[in-house]
């Protein structure tokens, strides 16, 4: 059976952009203000499913004028296009542990041979 160490560097990434959105949210409080007008709804639910979508659009709003548009658009469908890529990364590679039974799970691997 194939084994995967790599535990804590997977977190570490998983969690690397919502660490960086909560630090700037800190940092930069009246930011988030500005570009979610004041409310805290929004931005949560960014950190809970699409981090790097929020970071990018707060990134886009203050440093733009104001509303996203040109080439900006290309950068937040960068960042959804990660969003996306990373849960479906995480399904993937998560595979192995569905419960026998339940759609998409991955047949066992057959018994090895007996010895004689």
């Amino acid at each position: 059976m194939q084994r995967n160490s790599s535990g804590c560097l997977t977190g570490f990434l998983a969690g690397f952009s919502r660490f960086f959105l909560i630090f700037a949210w800190i940092a930069r409080p009246i930011a988030f203000d500005v570009v979610f007008s004041g409310s805290w709804i929004l931005p949560c639910l960014g950190i809970l499913f699409l981090p790097f979508t929020t970071l990018m659009y707060v990134i886009l709003v203050t440093n733009g004028p104001g509303s996203i548009s040109g080439l900006d658009w290309l950068w937040l469908g960068l960042a959804v296009f990660i969003d996306v890529a990373s849960i479906g990364a995480a399904g993937a590679a998560n595979r192995d542990r569905i419960p026998q039974g339940v759609p998409g799970a991955v047949a066992p691997p057959p018994p090895p041979p007996a010895a004689q």
